[in-house]
């Protein structure tokens, strides 16, 4: 599976019982015009090594097909994508049913939604 032809991409931590709920939110809202795929996936994998560098794992991507997005700067292009991105692509949503955090305590729940806006970043290839 090549990168550039499922362009858009959101890339998430699927290791994260919230990530994942919010992967399926915008799924949901996306209606398959974003290919949406776990960072511990074998494609996933594949993006974390050709486009995107060290600091992939510690926040969610949104990647188009210029830029990739990350944490906080990939909010707007997402949202963005959602509501005027007409064509489809294929929706993969892997997640572990073990979260490897507490993610489903009160802190867990602060500390993840801070991290999306603490973290940004933007990546041209």
């Amino acid at each position: 599976m090549k990168v550039e032809e499922n362009i858009p991409i959101m890339l998430f931590d699927n290791q994260c019982y919230l990530c994942t709920k919010f992967a399926k939110y915008v799924s949901f809202f996306a209606r398959g015009k974003i290919m949406i795929v776990g960072h511990y996936s074998e494609f996933g994998k594949k993006i974390r090594n050709e486009i995107l560098d060290e600091s992939a794992l510690e926040m969610f991507w949104f990647i188009s097909k210029k830029r990739a997005y990350g944490g906080r700067a990939a909010l707007y292009p997402l949202i963005k994508t959602m509501i005027t991105k007409n064509t489809k692509v294929p929706t993969i949503i892997k997640s572990d049913d073990e979260c490897k955090q507490e993610c489903k305590a009160v802190k867990a729940v602060f500390v993840r939604s801070a991290s999306l806006f603490i973290n940004s970043k933007k990546i041209d290839f």
